[in-house]
């Protein structure tokens, strides 16, 4: 029998005694597994392993490894030692206790936020409305003994963000930041704030001008209101806190808002009744009456018979996107902009049934309710001056088909074949609950110049009574009661 077969030995290895074996056992027979057991055993506590261990080397395939060798190219062996060299690297940096990062960079202080007031809401269209007020207080808490801020500055940040920008990658193009207003807490005068004293709290508080935009999340634009904090120490540290500022706004609802739209060259008009604003979380009634519908002559008469409504919310989305002043030679100058828009179905049914049709008088009329698909985030109408718009219509489309029947008997009706689509829009405001609908300023004491003026004073300071005989009264005098 061959000892090697596609490279594996398959052969009994010979037996090398070791020096002590010698010793014991002069004959050139191995010895028996029993022994090297008890003899392994009392060198070493491995013993076991290695012994099978070492029965098993000879089924070992010694070709793999030379394969893989020459299979493997100098690259991938590169990349292999360089991943080798970032792992030890980022361990030795994180747990190696000779690498410089060993120990944990502390913050000189810790910056939290209380806010005072409550959520920050505008009432009214932004040309009339009062804005809204913001407090609340900063709290500074020294973590690595007394320390000295040289400066604490924040700053209220309005961020706009486009995912279409005129150059991609570039970080000027997709978000512009503005600063609205800074608070400077210590004005040029640093302060020590000491460990033993424990946190300390810095009041802050603003008018937020009621014309800037709600905050809105769109499809192709953004705009995000947030608290920017910078604490500069003595030593040059620095530490920031930032949190996030929404701004909302709701319109007073007011009568409701009833149109009118014909449809030529039929006779067939339409009435639609519907709220003034709308929410994106609920529904609103939505009222319709179509007239016009049957049309009568000497002895047939000719109608309407409506099959089909579909109605669906339209939220239609326009931004314009700003170059930066490196790419503004892209668009032919600087202060230029790419328009983009976006529209998108936010919700929508059909109705084959629930409508009172009432062929003798010739109209028809129903009422529905629509409303706003929650999971598709609406955006509440929003108009701002950097280029972003959102607004929402109502878009409704009636399937009719006509029907011929005698006067004498028009429950006897023939369709004719012909059928028309009726498609109108009316226009939404979508807009977030009002709630308690009471601003700032309506919840604020009469000051002291707002007092009306004071009564008369008496007549030389005294009281005086006069008879009264009540002859320019005449007749009411009988319908006056005391």
């Amino acid at each position: 029998m061959p000892s090697k077969i596609l490279g594996i030995d398959f052969g009994r290895r010979s037996w090398h005694p070791n020096s002590h074996h010698k010793d014991s056992n002069a004959n050139d027979n191995p010895p028996s597994f029993e022994d090297i057991l008890k003899q392994r055993k009392s060198s070493s506590p491995h013993a076991v392993d290695d012994v099978r261990r070492a029965s098993m080397d000879h089924l070992k395939r010694p070709a793999l490894a030379a394969i893989s060798k020459t299979k493997g190219s100098s690259k991938s062996r590169d990349r292999k030692g360089q991943s080798n060299d970032r792992s030890t690297s980022h361990a030795s940096s994180h747990g190696g206790a000779s690498s410089p990062r060993s120990s944990s960079f502390i913050k000189p202080v810790k910056l939290e936020m209380i806010m005072e007031s409550p959520p920050v809401m505008f009432y009214d269209a932004p040309a009339v409305s009062s804005g809204a007020l913001l407090s609340g207080r900063l709290k500074v808490t020294p973590l690595a003994g007394d320390v000295v801020m040289e400066s604490i500055i924040m700053f209220l940040e309005a961020t706009v963000t486009t995912k279409k920008p005129v150059q991609d990658r570039c970080r000027e193009c997709a978000s512009q930041v503005n600063d609205l207003y800074e608070w400077d807490f210590f004005r040029n005068n640093a302060k020590t704030f000491k460990l033993s004293e424990g946190e300390q709290e810095l009041p802050f508080s603003h008018l937020i001008p009621g014309h800037l935009p709600a905050t809105t999340h769109g499809q192709i634009g953004s705009i995000d209101y947030s608290l920017h904090v910078r604490a500069k120490s003595r030593d040059g540290q620095e530490t920031e806190f930032r949190r996030d500022l929404p701004i909302r706004r709701a319109l007073r609802p007011g009568n409701d808002k009833n149109s009118v739209r014909v449809f030529p060259p039929t006779n067939l008009t339409l009435n639609v009744t519907l709220p003034p604003v709308v929410h994106p979380i609920g529904g609103f009634p939505v009222q319709c009456r179509m007239t016009g519908i049957t049309t009568k002559r000497e002895d047939t008469q000719t109608r309407w018979r409506l099959r089909k409504l579909t109605w669906r919310i339209e939220e239609h989305e326009t931004m314009v996107s700003p170059t930066c002043a490196k790419h503004a030679a892209k668009l032919g100058g600087e202060g230029k902009g790419i328009q983009t828009e976006s529209r998108r179905d936010v919700g929508t049914q059909e109705l084959r049934q629930g409508f009172k049709t009432d062929f003798d008088d010739g109209q028809v009329e129903g009422e529905f309710e629509a409303w706003c698909d929650v999971a598709a985030k609406p955006q509440c109408d929003v108009e701002s001056p950097n280029g972003l718009k959102i607004s929402h219509a109502l878009i409704m489309e009636l399937v009719i088909a006509e029907e011929w029947a005698p006067n004498k008997k028009p429950q006897q009706a023939t369709p004719t074949g012909a059928a028309r689509v009726l498609r109108t829009q009316f226009n939404l405001t979508l807009t977030d609950r009002l709630g308690m609908g009471i601003a700032w300023d309506d919840e604020m004491p009469p000051m002291y110049e707002d007092v009306p003026a004071s009564p008369p004073h008496y007549i030389q300071m005294a009281t005086r009574m006069e008879e009264y005989n009540g002859d320019d009264l005449n007749e009411d005098v009988e319908q006056m009661h005391i």
